[in-house]
């Protein structure tokens, strides 16, 4: 896809430039925070009688130690640039590493990311962590044989299937799907970025 091809193309500078590596994280939690904004439902929470609307994305990323999973909030992601997603990532996934999480680095998410590709997962639905609304789930990337748009040809392509589990009593299939289709344009096209679209 087009994020690898733009991680492969910089990733040395980038490192160069911000002092951390770029992975593909960074996009997945960037695009989820756009997708986040453009469908309000995802991003919600059921309180008591209320339905609380978010203007703000905490995202929790699961993050593997030697003691199990651990999920700790991004805070305000939708504020941070790849590289400063990838710091936060990097920060967090080091406190977790030596056991140095608080409560409250794991507390208040809006919305989670699972990436259970890293372990080789080619499928599966993750758990929502109330009370929170939905959960993405990445999976691992795997060449594909896809029909080539302009040629017609049958080619070898990466790809990752996401899935997105949901509380249907404030997301409904159009909302899921919506969401899910803005990341992967965003992963596809990062161009999309620059232009808002």
């Amino acid at each position: 896809s087009a994020v690898m091809q733009l991680r492969n193309e910089f990733k040395d500078v980038f490192e160069k430039r911000h002092g951390v590596k770029l992975g593909f994280m960074s996009a997945f939690v960037y695009a989820a925070c756009i997708a986040l904004q453009r469908v309000p439902a995802v991003n919600a929470v059921i309180d008591g009688d209320d339905v609380v609307y978010r203007d703000y994305c905490d995202v929790s990323v699961a993050v593997a130690t030697p003691k199990g999973l651990v999920v700790p909030v991004i805070r305000n992601a939708e504020k941070l640039s790849f590289a400063g997603i990838e710091k936060e990532i990097g920060r967090l996934g080091e406190l977790a590493r030596v056991g140095g999480l608080t409560i409250q680095d794991m507390q208040g998410g809006t919305f989670s990311i699972s990436n259970g590709g890293v372990f080789g997962s080619l499928m599966g639905t993750p758990i929502i962590n109330p009370p929170q609304s939905a959960i993405l789930g990445m999976h691992a990337i795997k060449d594909r044989a896809v029909v080539d748009e302009k040629t017609k040809q049958v080619v070898a392509r990466p790809m990752m299937y996401i899935a997105l589990t949901y509380d249907h009593r404030l997301v409904d299939g159009r909302e899921a799907v919506t969401f899910l289709k803005t990341i992967k344009e965003i992963v596809e096209d990062p161009r999309r970025i620059v232009l808002d679209i």
